[in-house]
Order: C-alpha cells, then structure tokens, then sequence
C-alpha cells in the first residue's frame, strides 16, 4: 500500500483493539445490563424474559427499551397493565428507571473476564493501543469506571454512547477511538465484542470485526455455571453463538481475550500479504 498521508506511512500491521466492556472485556456473561433492563421493567408491572432482555444487547440503552418494548409479548403486557400500547414516553419512563439504577448495579459487575490482564500486557507489548466503546452512557459508568480500573482494566480510550450522534450499529465509537488513540487507518484496528451490534459496528467502521464467545450475553453463562454445565451443552451453546456472529459478518471469532493476541498476529500475517478486513473474507 502506497502511502496516503504524509509522513505518515501505513505500517501493514495492527495498531489497536477497540474493546466492548459487558460481555468482553469485564462482567462475564454480561450480567449487569440484564439484571438493570430487568428491574426497571417489573417496575412498570412487566416481567420480560431472559432472552427477551438479551437480545437487543449492544446497542445504545435507550434504543434497548425501545427494542424491548416493541416485542409482540412485552407489548401486550404493557397494554394489559396501562390500557393502551407504549408510547415514545413509555420508553422515556422505562429508561429514566434504568438511567438510575445502572450506575450502582453495573459497579458490582466490574470484574475483568479472565486473561484479560494478560492479553493487555501482551497486546501493549506488542506495540497495540487499547480503546474501548460501549452502549453505556458516560454517567451509567461512573462508578463502574474505577471499579474496573482497580481490578486491571484500565483502557487508553473510552467512548460512550452518549459521546457521538449514534451508537451501534452506527461506526462513530470506532471512529472517535481512532481519532483519540491516533490510529488510521481503520484496517489497522480491531473491534471486538460479544454481540452482532458490536460485529455490526466494527464492519461498519472499517476494521476487523471479532467476535467473542465464552463471555458473551448470547451464552449468559458465569464461569461456575460454565464448569458445571455437561460438555456436550456447553459445546452446543458456543457454537450457536460463533454461528450467529461470523453470519452477522464477523472476520473472526474467538473463545476470548485470552486468544487476542494470537489473533492479532494472525491479522498481521494477512496485511502482510495485502489482504484487508472486507466483509466476512478472513474466517478461515
């Protein structure tokens, strides 16, 4: 690749990881958004299921309500409890709920995933920048912020939502990472995350989009309840979710942060040989 900027030229190789928090790099299993998306709609009198709090996950919290309130079966609960379907300030009431009670609840959920500590030490090793983006608002993070500092997350860049025009699927956290850490250009970055919207994102910015499986929201499992689980159940779980990710396009997918710096080697081998991320060209 010729040059592009001057005197700056493209080095071929990765220059940063853009993390997802929940579900990637802290709160295995991402539990902290569900038990908030949860008890903020039991207290509008509804009583949304596991799977049905799981699956708009990702995406900016607001956007999340909205996603969840316009399911068919929580829909009809909010009929039968108010007398009429949601409205725009239906959403608003169920996320002023959830607006005050994240910032506590996802402070106990602060833990980085496991290999984390070591996967940063060796990507920084490596000469890799770490950022990092999340469908959290700055304040939703203020007292998860040095909670996951003090356990060994601590980030070069963080980017929330609530800091550029749209969230995920939409590129611009991705992008802003890239301005602050002075990266460029996008193929020169991973994005990695536990759910399509962060697949979705990644795409949409240009950069290699990793999926993560073994912490993820799509499996929910804690690590005592992974250990406890039958192999074969387990085995079934991730490859639905490593399924459901490389067909929302993800380049790769990966058990998890333990194996990021391995795969960033493996990138760099690929833009060695002039190979950039495209869309779903590098699952092999």
């Amino acid at each position: 690749m010729k040059p592009f900027i001057r005197n700056r030229p493209y080095t071929g190789r990765i220059q940063a990881v853009i993390l997802d928090w929940a579900g990637t790099a802290v709160d295995f299993g991402c539990f902290g958004p569900v038990a908030v998306f949860q008890a903020a709609f039991e207290h509008f009198g509804l009583a949304p299921t596991l799977e049905e709090t799981r699956e708009p996950m990702g995406i900016a919290k607001r956007d999340h309500v909205a996603r969840m309130l316009a399911m068919p079966r929580i829909s009809r609960q909010w009929q039968s409890a108010w007398g009429r379907l949601p409205l725009e300030e239906d959403i608003d009431a169920i996320y002023a709920k959830t607006l005050e009670l994240m910032p506590g609840t996802l402070a106990s959920h602060a833990e980085p995933v496991p290999g984390c500590g070591d996967a940063l030490s060796a990507l920084r090793d490596a000469g890799i920048k770490i950022g990092s983006c999340t469908g959290y608002t700055r304040p939703m993070m203020t007292e998860l912020i040095p909670r996951a500092r003090a356990a060994g997350f601590d980030p070069d860049c963080l980017v929330c939502s609530d800091e550029v025009p749209q969230g995920r699927p939409w590129p611009w956290m991705c992008w802003r990472n890239c301005e602050n850490l002075d990266v460029f250009p996008p193929e020169a970055v991973v994005k990695a995350g536990d759910t399509v919207a962060d697949i979705e994102e990644g795409l949409n910015a240009g950069c290699w989009s990793v999926g993560m499986v073994e912490s993820s929201s799509g499996v929910g499992l804690a690590p005592e309840e992974r250990a406890a689980m039958p192999a074969d159940r387990l085995a079934s779980l991730d490859r639905a979710q490593a399924e459901k990710l490389l067909a929302a396009g993800a380049h790769f997918v990966i058990a998890g942060m333990a194996d990021l710096p391995v795969l960033c080697a493996k990138i760099n081998a690929l833009l060695a040989q002039g190979k950039p991320p495209g869309r779903g060209a590098a699952n092999a």
